[in-house]
């Protein structure tokens, strides 16, 4: 069951294909005829948004019925039976495409993060998402990043204090921005301050910031931010991180790494969808 949330996402996505009807479903399938499909990954991937495929087809018709044949979160293999989905075809061929959209993108951002959680393995840095998500998709894209073993970030600009370049541009200063910040806080929070080379870091370190994130530095800066800092504040990189140098920046001793590319760039998983109908 998703929430009304993703409810109301699928119902605009359905809303925008179908439009004011199918023609060629309308003039193919009879409104009666049955049948099933079957969902089979053409690659290997990490599972991620089996309930949101299933919501698709039931928010069109809730008749549609969807056999899960793997759990989100698992790892399957080229030739996997993702699902089976029996009803109504023209129910099932109106929301094909909506289902597999979604569920197509979730399982391209987890698999991704789940190559970077591997590739950063038994150090202490986690992967963390960013706010480059698709515009009216973020819960998706977040949820598809927990599923890859990754963490989220904070959600928007409301839910935690992100100090950046910008804000201390405007604000003038690291510590006039954090001095602003404390004043404006009406509860506890913790204030992350966004800073550019060693000297930044040791200013937000004075201003008493909760995390520091260090942005676009070499990884010989990292070092010597994470020896500074010395466990005194949550340490963050970000900024050209890939999966070919995020191993590398974890070995700095960083507690977090940020990765947008999870997100604002991920290529979708291949999966197909094939129709029988009644009897076939």
């Amino acid at each position: 069951m998703v929430s009304p949330q993703i409810k109301k996402i699928i119902e605009s996505a359905l809303a925008e294909d179908i439009g004011t009807g199918d023609l060629t479903t309308q003039a193919t399938v009879s409104p009666k005829k049955k049948g099933r499909a079957v969902a089979v990954a053409k690659e290997n991937f990490v599972v991620a948004g089996l309930e949101v495929f299933e919501a698709a087809f039931q928010c069109l018709d809730p008749d549609i019925v969807v056999r899960k044949g793997a759990a989100d979160g698992s790892r399957v293999r080229k030739g996997a039976v993702l699902a089976r989905v029996e009803g109504r075809l023209s129910g099932i061929l109106q929301a094909e495409r909506t289902a597999l959209n979604f569920f197509q993108r979730m399982c391209g951002i987890a698999t991704l993060t789940a190559a970077y959680v591997d590739a950063v393995g038994e150090t202490k840095a986690k992967i963390y998402d960013t706010r480059k998500t698709i515009p009216g998709l973020r819960v998706l894209d977040k949820m598809a990043v927990r599923l890859g073993g990754g963490t989220n970030h904070r959600f928007g600009l409301f839910d935690a204090v992100l100090i950046k370049d910008n804000h201390i541009e405007a604000a003038g200063g690291i510590t006039a921005a954090v001095a602003a910040q404390r004043k404006h806080l009406k509860k506890p929070a913790r204030i992350e301050v966004e800073t550019k080379n060693l000297r930044e870091v040791k200013e937000a370190l004075a201003c008493g910031a909760d995390i520091i994130m260090l942005d676009n530095m070499t990884i010989h800066a990292m070092k010597k931010a994470v020896d500074w800092v010395a466990g005194r504040a949550l340490i963050e990189a970000s900024g050209n991180v890939t999966l070919q140098r995020v191993r590398e920046i974890a070995s700095t001793g960083v507690d977090m790494i940020s990765v947008g590319a999870l997100t604002h760039s991920v290529r979708a998983a291949d999966i197909s969808l094939k129709v029988r109908g009644e009897g076939r």
